[in-house]
């Protein structure tokens, strides 16, 4: 496990907020839990700050939103704790929900509060931390996570309006194309010419349902038994097209150059072996629209990583993970184009 994000760490100091503050809260509004005694930040994630909360004999995860300068629609922590307490009694593996607070006098920005789940996570993209025996189990239950959150009928649990029914993916390439726009830091043609290719290729959407949009190994907790614990990091969700979410999740292959004899050797799926699994567990059907969603998710990922390069631009994120995030913008676009000018 990879010591630069696993783990905890002393609060950085522009992430610092007031513990008395919070545990007067907590006491004010009666939430279920004991007097917080200490906190720490986790060493991962980039986008929202998450913090370990200490009380007596039992840990708590808080997730906020950063301080400064934000995006429109980024960082929405509103969201996430609803749709994870949305999802409570279904199969899909997510930690429990105690409490959403939006009054930015608390600590200094909206926050929620779920519990802690003590499991293990992968940082790197193929479990290269175990053997390579048990890495295709690993992935057996990663698929299932997203599987099982893909055959949830939304309507049902309350989140009809989460998001727009129909129209996904257009709503994403206007999404990604205006924050790539807002955080431009220097012109990535590759991303210009598949803001303009995009929309004139998007197959109509088929199915509709719960999206994660940045479903992979590191957003989820691992039991020691590798069972999948609880999917994490929830910022993106929305109601939208499964496929383009699965779509995105299987990028590992790509990027990673992953074909059928290197995925034999890594012990895992091959693409096509986990594509037809998560097929067979939604009872989905795919036709030829699968090279598009794979260049559709190159596109949404480079504007990701754009988004944050613009973020340490803007003063909101300085790290030198970020930094490198950012550079890895122009790779994502150049690779979606390249795929996207072989079926043009």
């Amino acid at each position: 496990m990879s010591n630069q994000f696993s783990g905890t760490k002393e609060v950085a100091e522009n992430l610092a907020f007031n513990l008395e503050a919070l545990n007067k809260y907590i006491q004010r509004i009666g939430i279920d839990i004991p007097v917080i005694s200490e906190c720490k930040q986790f060493k991962g994630g980039q986008s929202n700050p998450t913090y370990l909360l200490s009380g007596e004999s039992k840990n708590y995860v808080l997730r906020r939103k950063p301080p400064g300068k934000l995006l429109k629609s980024a960082h929405a922590v509103d969201r996430e704790y609803r749709v994870i307490t949305a999802l409570r009694d279904t199969p899909v593996p997510i930690p429990k929900t105690y409490h959403l607070c939006e009054d930015p006098e608390i600590i200094g920005t909206d926050f929620y509060i779920m519990e802690y789940c003590d499991g293990i996570i992968y940082w790197d993209p193929v479990a290269s931390e175990v053997n390579t025996e048990r890495r295709k189990g690993i992935f057996d239950q990663l698929n299932f996570g997203i599987s099982a959150l893909h055959s949830q009928d939304y309507k049902k649990l309350g989140l009809e309006d989460f998001g727009k029914d129909g129209n996904y993916i257009e709503r994403q390439i206007s999404r990604w194309s205006k924050q790539y726009f807002d955080s431009e830091t220097e012109v990535l043609h590759s991303m210009h010419k598949l803001i303009d290719w995009l929309p004139k290729k998007t197959p109509k959407q088929k199915f509709t349902t719960i999206v994660h949009g940045d479903y992979r190994l590191d957003n989820v907790v691992m039991t020691k038994d590798d069972k999948n614990m609880a999917m994490l990091d929830w910022e993106l969700s929305t109601i939208g097209d499964p496929l383009a979410d699965f779509g995105y999740h299987c990028l590992l292959w790509h990027i990673g150059n992953i074909d059928d004899d290197a995925a034999k050797n890594l012990g895992i799926y091959t693409e096509k072996e986990y594509l037809d699994l998560y097929l067979k567990r939604t009872k989905m059907e795919l036709e030829s629209e699968w090279d598009f969603y794979i260049i559709f998710s190159l596109f949404k990922v480079a504007g990701i990583c754009q988004g944050i390069l613009g973020r340490v631009r803007d003063g909101t994120a300085a790290s030198d993970f970020a930094i490198q995030m950012g550079k890895r913008a122009k790779m994502f676009a150049d690779l979606g184009w390249e795929k996207a000018k072989k079926i043009s």
